[in-house]
């Protein structure tokens, strides 16, 4: 197993784990890795000119790299909190350009309040008395000079990260970093297990409230979906209409029955928020799922759009048994493969349908039906 692997699993634990912290420390250390950089290049510019015009003393880094860490502390911490909070409170449907620029107008708020604070009380009681001991008091013409500075580079620096965040949604924690260092340029194998949930009667449901109030009965479903994929360490695959495909790595701290315990906390989510769906659209969603799993491998596709790209005989396993849920009249079909490594029957009511031919298979497959909790 490979470090970067080692990676990707933890961080998503972590992630699952503290997802605010999580999003937090992420703030941070994008603003530190953002105002060392800009120090950097600073420092560097202000020892090209001392050498062109031969100033005499020194140019050092020091103090303004701890104001730069104190700032990227205090900024993306501050930022970390307001986002999370307005994100569930407020931003949930709003669209991303919108996001952007609201979220781009706080943080200048944000900015301010802690620039005040880094020159009027930060730097001439920490960096200028213990560094310098009150000999390199700054101009308020220089302070001004560099707020103006700071706040064009944190604006650019703010659409950036915002960016970088989008990205770090759509492929998960901990995937994005290896995508960058080529981990999934190369075909890698993995073993998983996959889940194929698609919504029940949807046909039927889409008549019923035409495409418009059908599209936010989906938004709202995998939004509710969304809430409960932390608590049970799944992954988001993708969404295909009304269906999502989830998948979990199969390791010791994931167990198979993961998939089966995170259908019935969706089933679970729908009945709490029964009046709500029942108030706005009438009905109370309801899907069915099938699992299975085995080794796949992933790879990364695309020019124009690239995504990660799961390819084997387990994803076609596990949407053909999705597939015959209708025929079976059960909501969740699950292969023995994914139970044989536990005893669900002491957790789960369940029913065995033997060995199934999945269309478009030579081989059989076992099926076990999976009733309820006991």
């Amino acid at each position: 197993m490979s470090s970067q692997f080692d990676y990707t699993t933890t961080a998503r634990r972590f992630t699952t784990k503290y997802p605010i912290l999580s999003y937090v420390l992420t703030q941070i250390n994008f603003w530190i890795i953002a105002n060392l950089l800009l120090i950097s290049i600073i420092h560097l510019l202000l020892l090209s000119v001392r050498q062109n015009i031969n100033l005499p003393g020194q140019t050092t880094i020091l103090p303004n790299a701890i104001m730069a860490v104190t700032i990227a502390i205090l900024y993306g911490a501050s930022l970390g909190l307001i986002d999370v909070f307005f994100e569930k409170q407020f931003f949930r449907k709003k669209p991303l350009g919108k996001l952007l620029l609201i979220k781009a107008l706080i943080s200048f708020i944000v900015f301010g309040v802690l620039f005040a604070l880094i020159r009027y009380v930060i730097y001439d009681l920490a960096i200028n008395a213990v560094i310098y001991d009150n000999h390199y008091p700054l101009s308020d013409g220089t302070w001004r000079y560099m707020f103006y500075l700071l706040l064009l580079y944190t604006f650019f620096m703010n659409l950036v990260i915002s960016y970088i965040n989008q990205v770090n949604k759509k492929f998960g924690p901990g995937v994005l970093l290896p995508l960058l260092l080529g981990k999934y340029r190369n075909p890698k194998e993995e073993e998983r297990i996959f889940m194929f949930m698609d919504l029940t009667s949807s046909t039927m449901i889409a008549e019923k409230l035409g495409h418009f109030k059908y599209s936010s009965f989906i938004r709202d479903c995998f939004a509710d979906i969304n809430l409960v994929i932390p608590r049970y360490n799944g992954q988001i695959y993708q969404y295909v209409g009304d269906e999502i495909v989830l998948s979990w790595p199969v390791e010791k701290k994931i167990t198979t029955l993961s998939g089966v315990d995170f259908f019935y906390a969706c089933e679970n989510r729908f009945q709490q928020r029964e009046q709500y769906y029942l108030e706005n659209y009438g009905m109370l969603p309801r899907f069915k799922a099938g699992l299975h799993m085995g080794k796949i491998t992933v790879i990364e596709i695309g020019e124009i759009k690239k995504d990660l790209a799961y390819h084997g005989d387990t994803l076609n396993t596990a949407a053909r048994i999705q597939g015959i849920c209708n025929q079976y009249q059960k909501n969740l079909l699950v292969s023995k493969l994914v139970l044989d490594h536990h005893e669900a029957e002491h957790k789960y009511i369940t029913e065995s349908l033997g060995s199934v031919l999945l269309k478009g298979k030579e081989r059989v497959v076992e099926l076990v039906s999976i009733e309820g909790v006991r």
